[in-house]
């Protein structure tokens, strides 16, 4: 090729230019607590954004007395939320009953809000049989396999499909960690390939434990990876509720009609240490990075929007926290109260028919728990 000839294509430009659609993530209230779009926030009640915020309070105060049970040796492994309040919240409260959920390890609020109990919620962080029976048949119990719930998923997606179920979608949640996992595109090119109804969102908080977002992947946007499985997709605040909200309203409509799945990234942000288990962001991580998102809280965002229409206090929202400790006080002596697990148990629930071994231990075992 003669120098200074056309190329015939540019891949340069084509690697610049794949993230332009999501360069403006959806927003309703921006950083400082101003509404950007008041045409979308009208479309709310006062009553409606009240519980908007009464919902991220109570996952706040969930998550703080949920880590003061687990310092104090009551619960086991326990996945913080605290500044994602607006991206859960906003996302679940957008679904209905029917319904059905694949959560993840992190998504106890949204489980409780979909129809499980705090107590089984603790009794799940416990390790305790019965956190994984919900009253609301339509959700699993957590996935601790990074992206394995966008498997599940699929299949839920595709079962809804086939029964022409009418009204009802799967939707499911991973973090930015779970987009560089093979069970993640799996999951969404199945789901698209079958034009089946799920909502999948990506809550990319910034971190997978200890590594960033920027090493894990050299895509732009997470939401553009969609694009390559032939599935809609937006990024949208995940520290605005309202935007949020919005957004999962209108993806459950749009799988819900028959048009197959939407792929949500909310961008958000996770405000302490990746678990209960005691590591340490401090060391990955700077408080200069820190600062803009802390100040970013859904929270802080949503008060002003309140108290600037006269719909919010502190001392209300003072006595909503008390009255929610209490609630959580309650569900754990709830789960405590549980019986006791059986190694019997365990070992009948491992075979349908028990093999002579098996048999053998049952009776064993039986033998020292009636003791």
């Amino acid at each position: 090729m003669a120098n200074g000839s056309k190329q015939i294509v540019d891949f340069a430009k084509i690697k610049a230019t794949m993230a332009d659609p999501y360069k403006h993530p959806v927003q309703v209230i921006d950083r400082e607590g101003k509404v950007v779009n008041p045409d979308i926030l009208a479309k709310y009640s006062d009553d409606q954004l009240v519980d908007f915020m009464k919902k991220m309070v109570w996952e706040r105060t969930l998550h703080e007395q949920t880590m003061n049970f687990s310092r104090q040796g009551r619960l086991g492994f326990y996945a913080p939320t605290a500044g994602e309040e607006a991206s859960e919240m906003g996302s679940v409260t957008a679904f209905k009953e029917q319904d059905f959920l694949a959560p993840a390890y992190r998504d106890l609020p949204q489980m409780i809000q979909h129809g499980t109990t705090v107590a089984k919620g603790f009794l799940w962080s416990k390790g305790h049989v019965e956190g994984n029976i919900h009253e609301n048949k339509n959700m699993l119990f957590p996935q601790i396999i990074i992206g394995a719930q966008y498997v599940e998923t699929a299949g839920v997606a595709l079962g809804i499909k086939k029964n022409k179920d009418k009204d009802r979608v799967a939707f499911v949640y991973t973090g930015d960690g779970g987009t560089s996992q093979g069970d993640w595109y799996e999951g969404v090119n199945f789901t698209s390939a079958f034009q089946a109804p799920a909502v999948f969102f990506v809550q990319n908080n910034g971190w997978a434990i200890s590594v960033p977002r920027y090493k894990q992947t050299a895509a732009e946007t997470l939401a553009q990876k969609a694009v390559a499985m032939g599935v809609p997709s937006v990024q949208v605040d995940g520290m605005d509720i309202v935007a949020v909200h919005e957004v999962s309203k209108l993806a459950r409509e749009y799988a819900a009609a028959g048009n197959g799945p939407v792929v949500i990234e909310t961008l958000t942000y996770r405000f302490g240490a990746h678990s209960s288990a005691g590591d340490d962001p401090s060391r990955y991580r700077t408080k200069e990075e820190e600062k803009p998102w802390f100040d970013a809280d859904p929270l802080i965002r949503m008060r002003k929007v309140l108290t600037d229409k006269k719909l919010w206090s502190q001392d209300q929202e003072d006595k909503l926290v008390e009255q929610y400790k209490d609630d959580f006080k309650e569900a754990m002596k709830e789960a405590e109260a549980a019986p006791a697990q059986k190694v019997s148990d365990f070992l009948k629930w491992t075979y349908n028919v028990p093999t002579p071994s098996v048999k053998k231990q049952i009776a064993e075992f039986e033998a020292k728990e009636s003791k």
